[in-house]
């Protein structure tokens, strides 16, 4: 029993792989959270010149190999990189080969997720809702923050699990823009990754599997009380 106990425990260096998993997951939907609910507001309700190459811009990360945005981003952000360069010499920001670049190369992978999530949500809340609160004296923002955004809540909490999951989840736009510095840019997957490449590795890469399963478990449960209560709040869903 001690044997077995003793195997389920996690090293220092998993321990870390784990809590950086975490600290990017939590600063990716935190950093794409605002811009992912307007760009799936404008895009289910504005009508723009444009709309169709913004909206298969917005998605193209989904259907492209995920180290072609890591190397897009390694380009433009890396030190050498128009972005890159501009922040080093000007604030002397560093985003290639470190976690906030993980931070960034997750949000490009996890945005499409949460707009995709916005965007559905907002086209199922009625029009004549938003019109009659505008008939009631509500400004364009007072309409979207009281009455759209509230009927919208469910896709939208939907969208921030998504995209923190689709975070902990990233491999390859991370690995091609930050790579996989033990301590820094190591997160799950590509620990989990270095442990199959190394001999004895099983045990700790069978351990950081089922981390991760349990971790996408639990996201998705929890995905699933919020849309369920903010449900309850507005009446469609019997208590």
């Amino acid at each position: 029993m001690v044997d077995l106990w003793q195997s389920l425990l996690l090293t220092p260096e998993e321990l870390t792989a784990l809590w950086l998993s975490l600290k990017i997951g939590l600063w990716c939907t935190a950093l794409i959270a605002i811009p992912g609910i307007v760009t799936g507001w404008l895009l289910a309700r504005v009508q723009f010149l444009g709309k169709a190459v913004v909206d298969g811009l917005v998605h193209l990360p989904l259907v492209l190999p995920p180290v072609v945005p890591g190397y897009l981003l390694l380009l433009v952000m890396g030190r050498q990189g128009p972005i890159g360069s501009w922040l080093y010499q000007t604030w002397g920001i560093t985003l290639a080969f470190t976690w906030e670049g993980a931070v960034v190369a997750s949000a490009m992978m996890a945005f499409p997720l949460m707009v995709r999530a916005v965007r559905l949500a907002v086209a199922l809340v009625e029009p004549r809702l938003e019109e009659a609160a505008r008939t009631l004296g509500a400004g364009p923002l007072r309409v979207w923050l009281t009455v759209t955004i509230p009927l919208s809540m469910p896709g939208i909490l939907t969208g921030l699990v998504l995209a923190f999951a689709r975070s902990l989840g990233e491999f390859g736009a991370t690995v091609t823009f930050v790579g996989n510095v033990a301590g820094e840019t190591r997160t799950l997957p590509l620990a989990i990754y270095t442990y199959t490449q190394i001999p004895g590795g099983d045990g700790p890469a069978l351990r950081l599997v089922i981390i991760s399963v349990l971790l996408a478990l639990v996201a998705l449960w929890v995905s699933e009380l919020g849309a369920r209560r903010v449900e309850r709040m507005l009446g469609n869903r019997k208590a």
